[in-house]
């Protein structure tokens, strides 16, 4: 069976006459192929994530020096910004399906090298690799963006912007879970099945779309910058989204240092139960998918700042006394409100990055998957700046500090929001 053609022309030109073809939904794509995105995506971004939590036992494991144990979870991240600026671009000019495909073939292999790699440079390379591979991610997105209508885009962006911020939130409780039942090396080695599967499922599934491309893949990486400078949306766009992914990585870089002292006083397992209630704020990505389909794209990014302010100011209360609350007297109430301001959080970044991506998604199609990877990019930035800044905030002031950063990030977003007219 022959996977179904998808013209680059044509918005939402999703057509399924082969036989078993879903049946296709009113937004353009089928809701199993909804589904299917969201899983591959979550799937795949773990890697990228999963590691932060394990650098102590894969540096010892390795014979990693001490200077260089933060490779481990740095190399991911900066492999996945090399492939966001040298390999997304590809989409704007190979077919889709293939390019994803391989792409996905490739982290799995370079997983596996990773799961039996004794030497510690060849580890830090293949996680690099895999790292870059894994931009796939910015590939399927706009795809399935492309397949929906767009009435309903930004619901379709929604639905599988929840498969890839669960995939955020729940790789290191699921890291530390697989750490605890057999190793670092059982985590990579479910990683490598799965993305395998992955690869070979949409290899089978995604319909094919070759664009119409007259550039040189030379002339398309040049072109990024040109996209930065005449797209306004996207600089805006992907400038509050940097902001919010700040504030996200501020919040769950050191959550962790705070959760280990008095008086939660809470291991890694249990340290991984909280991330997992936190996670629920991914359910906000396909809400904000349809709130900005009807319209409300300023006032739903707006609320989504102002979420994000209010779980901070709950986050300083429970974990540093704000407003004179008494953490130690009342442990498990500062302990529910920690995990109601870190959903609060999450789904008030969930809401800032979807609500972006439909708007990029609305953009110049030809452009789709440069558009993406520049958008990317860039909050990425901000994800790095907030993780530096954590460590900085919880050395000056503590618990406080980093609440304080947080709410600065998520006001300078609210600014920026503030004074765009959509």
């Amino acid at each position: 069976m022959t996977a179904p053609q998808l013209p680059s022309s044509a918005p939402s030109p999703f057509t399924a006459s082969q036989a078993g073809a879903t049946r296709i939904a009113d937004d353009g794509i089928s809701l199993a192929l909804q589904l299917l995105f969201a899983t591959a995506v979550g799937i795949t971004v773990i890697n990228l994530f999963a590691t932060q939590t394990l650098i102590g036992p894969i540096a010892a494991a390795l014979g990693l020096d001490a200077h260089l144990s933060g490779m481990v979870a740095m190399l991911p991240q900066l492999g996945y910004a090399t492939g966001l600026v040298l390999l997304v671009p590809l989409a704007d000019l190979l077919e889709n399906r293939r390019l994803i495909v391989r792409l996905l073939a490739c982290c799995a292999l370079a997983l596996a090298t990773a799961t039996l790699s004794t030497s510690g440079w060849l580890f830090l390379l293949a996680i690099f690799l895999a790292g870059a591979a894994s931009s796939a991610i910015q590939i399927m997105v706009p795809l399935a963006a492309l397949m929906a209508c767009e009435a309903h885009r930004g619901k379709v962006v929604g639905n599988v912007m929840s498969g890839l911020m669960l995939g955020i939130l729940l790789s290191r409780p699921l890291a530390s879970l697989l750490m605890d039942a057999g190793g670092w090396r059982l985590l990579y080695l479910v990683l490598t099945v799965s993305i395998a599967l992955v690869a070979a499922t949409l290899s089978r599934t995604l319909p094919q779309r070759q664009p119409a491309a007259d550039l040189s893949y030379l002339a398309l990486i040049k072109s990024l910058w040109s996209l930065l400078c005449k797209q306004p949306v996207l600089r805006r766009r992907a400038l509050t989204a940097a902001l919010a992914m700040a504030t996200f990585s501020l919040f769950w870089t050191a959550v962790a240092l705070l959760l280990t002292q008095q008086p939660f006083n809470m291991n890694q397992r249990q340290i991984a139960l909280f991330a997992l209630a936190g996670a629920a704020g991914a359910v906000a990505a396909p809400l904000a998918g349809r709130l900005g389909d009807r319209g409300w794209t300023r006032r739903a990014t707006l609320a989504a700042h102002l979420l994000m302010i209010g779980a901070l100011l709950l986050a300083g209360v429970a974990g540093a006394g704000w407003g004179g609350f008494a953490i130690a007297m009342h442990p498990w109430l500062a302990l529910a409100m920690l995990v109601l301001a870190a959903v609060g959080l999450d789904a008030g970044v969930t809401t800032d990055q979807t609500l972006g991506r439909r708007a990029i998604n609305l953009l110049q199609a030809e452009a789709r998957g440069r558009l993406n990877g520049l958008f990317v990019g860039i909050f990425f930035v901000g994800g790095a700046l907030g993780a530096a800044s954590a460590a900085l905030a919880w050395v000056m002031a503590g618990w406080s500090g980093v609440c304080l950063a947080g709410i600065a990030y998520a006001m300078a977003a609210l600014l920026i929001a503030t004074l765009q007219k959509t």
